[in-house]
């Protein structure tokens, strides 16, 4: 299969090869992680009880009337038996429900433009962190990503994950609390193309990562670009 100037480009870039371009085909424009908080979903109640029965506050000019107010009025059918009846059944409800807890992580972000010529379908891609005092503290935090980032478009890939940027860290590093930590770094390891090819780093395997590749992949994604491997 043909493949283009800067795709070729490309595989020397990956395989690390002497070979100097002067264009990237899929440059790393900015990188940047955080602390956040993925608030849990909130759980549907279903409706229980007989249906509440309509008064001559439910017809639409009266509703009208009441939402063009600025004081805000309470609905009056919620002041009958049945509107408070359905006010007790959701109140008991909410309390048998088990509350999901919200999840405590990290957001993980890198902004990319696509220079390849080609659409880009697939995007493996870490974040790497080296401790500034411990060198020999690295930690490789992994994304796959499903994109169709057409050429010449830029697109932030994003991630939560729960493991944050380090598992273990010097004392030293921790007495220092004002002075940066990590040394970090951002790079593709591989991308999947429009036309079926695909171009990976030479060191980087993919049966490596397959375990976090079927684990991300083993539920339906949601509006979500990446998930963390």
């Amino acid at each position: 299969m043909m493949v283009s100037f800067l795709t070729r480009a490309f595989v020397c870039i990956l395989l690390a090869s002497p070979c100097v371009f002067s264009q990237d085909p899929l440059p790393v424009l900015d990188f940047g992680w955080r602390f956040t908080t993925q608030k849990a979903p909130r759980a549907d109640q279903p409706t229980t009880g007989p249906a509440k029965a309509l008064t001559e506050d439910d017809l639409v000019f009266q509703r009208n009337a009441r939402n063009a107010r600025t004081d805000h009025p309470q609905d009056p059918s919620e002041l009958t038996p049945d509107g408070r009846r359905a006010a007790i059944e959701k109140i008991e409800q909410e309390a048998r429900t088990p509350k999901a807890d919200d999840i405590r992580g990290f957001y993980y972000s890198a902004r990319v433009r696509n220079d390849s010529g080609q659409t880009i379908n697939v995007i493996f891609w870490e974040y790497s962190f080296t401790e500034i005092a411990r060198p020999t503290n690295t930690v490789r935090r992994q994304f796959l990503c499903g994109v169709n980032l057409k050429k010449g478009n830029e697109m932030e890939l994003s991630a939560f994950s729960s493991l944050a940027p380090s598992d273990v860290i010097d004392a030293n590093s921790l007495s220092k609390p004002k002075e940066k930590l990590f040394d970090e770094k951002v790079q593709v390891n591989r991308i999947e193309l429009s036309d079926g090819s695909i171009l990976q780093r030479g060191n980087w395997k993919l049966k490596d990562v397959q375990a976090g590749v079927d684990r991300a992949t083993s539920t339906p994604w949601g509006k979500e670009i990446c998930r963390a491997l």
